[in-house]
């Protein structure tokens, strides 16, 4: 079974080490997947995503986006209630 939350990144990317910090300030151990060489892996991301970008991140069943589509989930106040739903769920 997976993690509840899934999140794809690249090792030197910002914008990805700036999401995993904010799923960790949740207390979200998410489980992580390194594009970088795997081809394989970034043509899975790009298949349940739709997008090309690092770094993508999934609660449960919902794709969210990337780091912007996070942190704006969580100045609106709906990321901890996704975060609870996709933990009860798991």
């Amino acid at each position: 079974m997976s993690a509840p939350v899934q999140v794809y990144v690249s090792r030197y990317c910002g914008w990805c080490t700036r999401a995993l910090t904010l799923l960790e300030s949740k207390g979200v151990q998410p489980e992580i997947f390194v594009v970088d060489t795997d081809r394989e892996l970034r043509g899975e991301m790009e298949e349940r995503s739709g997008r090309r970008t690092v770094p993508q991140i999934f609660v449960g069943d919902r794709h969210i986006g990337g780091f912007d589509d996070l942190r704006s989930l969580e100045t609106t106040g709906e990321l901890d209630g996704l975060l609870l739903d996709a933990q009860a769920t798991h």
